[in-house]
């Protein structure tokens, strides 16, 4: 080696010899071969090892990531599905409450229509029910005042039977309109 650096150093001293150089080049590729055994044998493998690991573990973290991708557009799919069938079940719950809502309207004013449909047949029966007393009260008090004037015109007390009659004739002249 030293007479390399002196070779290097260019003091143009002796040249090595031939067989110092052989057995510098056989000690080197000993030493190589040696060096590269041992980092074969203890170095490479727990790199190459390491490495592997490290690649495994990089593989499998994009794995794991490109299905927890398909996972998420999976549950996204399946949320707007789930949400248009809400959206679609909302709809549809308040298109029945309008209808529900309208026959409830439908139905309070058929009732309220027949309520008063009734009310008013019976005020018209109970007000032709009136009437027909007060006209028979009428007629029942004109006969007894025809009757008491009769009595007292002809100075004498008239039957039950010429009362009847009497009245009887008074409601038909008064009935038909005609009044002598």
């Amino acid at each position: 080696m030293t007479s390399l650096l002196l070779l290097a150093a260019g003091d143009g001293g002796p040249i090595p010899s031939e067989g110092a150089d052989i057995l510098t080049a056989v000690t080197t590729l000993v030493v190589a071969l040696v060096l590269f055994t041992i980092l074969a044998v203890k170095v490479w493998p727990p790199i190459v090892k390491a490495l592997d690991a490290r690649n495994d573990k990089i593989l499998g973290e994009i794995r794991a990531a490109e299905e927890a991708g398909r996972k998420a557009r999976a549950a996204m799919e399946a949320h707007a599905a789930e949400l248009a069938k809400a959206r679609e079940e909302a709809a549809k719950m308040i298109a029945d409450a309008r209808e529900q809502a309208r026959r409830a309207a439908e139905e309070l004013k058929a009732r309220n229509e027949a309520e008063l449909a009734s009310m008013m047949a019976k005020a018209t029966s109970d007000i032709e029910a009136a009437k027909r007393r007060a006209v028979g009260e009428l007629h029942q008090h004109a006969a007894s005042l025809a009757s008491a004037v009769a009595s007292r015109i002809l100075g004498r007390e008239i039957r039950p039977e010429d009362q009847q009659r009497l009245v009887e004739e008074t409601l038909s002249q008064v009935n038909g309109g005609s009044v002598n």
